[in-house]
């Protein structure tokens, strides 16, 4: 599966709780949490972001609580893949589950720059910085992982193998 969009970038650390606030936590709907996704972090980023752009980010990306909320309202959002140097363990996890897109690659959150235009394979890991020419390689997820991306997430992957 490939993906294609603008970059929004972001520093290291980001948390869960500036990902999506604790006071929205009170719904799971979707669209809702989309409309907070990073508002105490970037107040901007909902006006900016357009579906399929890419978010790059610092080392420990998803840090703090293990809020699924998260990763539901950055997908919701429109972004359609987050590459950083590493995730927190819980945040990465909840990624796959809810099918969210991550790739770890640092020199990729070292060298693309903010709005640059990236194409990203998720099968083989190639992140290509289509503004720099550079291409930069993560670990691409093995096929059982892609096959639950694929299929929207464990939700969807549970549905398919049962039929429904």
């Amino acid at each position: 599966m490939k993906l294609h969009g603008k970059v929004i970038k972001y520093g290291a650390n980001v948390d869960t709780d500036v990902i999506i606030p604790a006071r929205y936590l009170n719904t799971s709907d979707k669209d809702e949490l989309a409309k907070h996704c990073m508002e105490d972090l970037d107040p901007e980023f909902t006006s900016r972001v357009r579906p399929g752009d890419l978010m790059v980010a610092g080392p420990n990306f998803g840090c703090g609580s293990s809020r699924e909320h998260a990763p539901v309202a950055i997908k919701a959002s429109g972004i359609s893949c987050i590459i950083a140097p590493s995730f927190a363990r819980i945040f990465y996890r909840n990624s796959i589950n809810t099918g969210l897109a991550i790739l770890e690659c640092e020199e990729a959150y070292e060298k693309i720059k903010d709005n640059d235009e990236v194409e990203v394979d998720l099968e083989t890991g190639t992140i290509s910085d289509l503004t720099s020419g550079e291409t930069f390689h993560a670990n691409g997820f093995p096929s059982f992982i892609q096959s639950i991306m694929d299929a929207d997430g464990l939700v969807g992957y549970t549905k398919k193998k049962l039929g429904k």
